[in-house]
């Protein structure tokens, strides 16, 4: 159970700092972060939640990331679902947190909670599609790589934090960056509208690069002999 409690709160952690980023801090915002500030929110979240939950659990905090660790042959089946329910669970309360704060602003909060989402007239459903799936391929072999055993570091939590940020530099103008469903689901909750309706899409390409990339670990492609 620990195990558990302690991917709802890393979860909640890494939602909570990288939406928090974009809600108040965003475009637009009283003090604008822009691209490379939101990125290094989600980073520095993910970072902050690593080290402090991920002697406990592992800090996956992204569904994409179990199922690479599951395929990769490194966590039993029997964890992987709730491991899930946990990460959602810890997205959920921290877009829930976000929206309790926001509802007091004068005048109304108007904007979303940090959905994801792409504009149809800039970009075809196909590019993001791959958008997604590619850099949740890349954030999830690096995640792998690092913590392998042959390679593991105490600088692993660093490494995935910055690939991360990393990440969202390059996809925040298509997609938002998304690489973790839990991190589409909260906000998509209580964004609605185009965030639900397009949220299939953020829950899909990140397993299927999760998966693409756990196979990859586990046929030890890229370690040595």
């Amino acid at each position: 159970m620990k195990t558990y409690l302690a991917e709802v709160l890393g979860t909640f952690l890494l939602v909570f700092i990288g939406t928090a980023s974009v809600v108040t801090g965003g475009f637009g915002g009283a003090l604008p972060l822009g691209q490379e500030g939101i990125g290094l929110a989600f980073g520095i979240g993910l970072i902050a939640a690593a080290y402090a939950i991920g002697p406990i659990s592992g800090a996956h905090l992204n569904p994409a990331v179990t199922l690479g660790v599951f395929l990769a042959g490194r966590l039993p089946a029997k964890d992987v679902v709730p491991y899930w329910i946990a990460q959602i669970i810890g997205a959920i309360l921290a877009s829930l947190a976000l929206w309790i704060i926001v509802s007091g602003q004068v005048g109304g909060h108007t904007g979303g909670f940090g959905a994801n989402g792409w504009d149809e007239a800039k970009w075809g459903v196909s590019s993001a599609f791959l958008w997604e799936l590619i850099g949740t391929f890349t954030f999830v072999t690096v995640t792998l790589g690092v913590t392998a055993e042959k390679h593991s570091t105490a600088f692993a939590g660093l490494v995935i934090g910055l690939t991360l940020a990393g990440i969202h530099f390059a996809m925040i103008p298509v997609t938002g960056t998304s690489v973790n469903p839990a991190r589409s689901i909260g906000p998509a909750l209580f964004t609605g509208g185009a965030a639900l309706s397009q949220l299939w899409l953020f829950i899909v390409a990140p397993l299927i690069g999760g998966a693409i990339a756990g196979v990859v670990a586990k046929a030890r492609i890229f370690e040595k002999d």
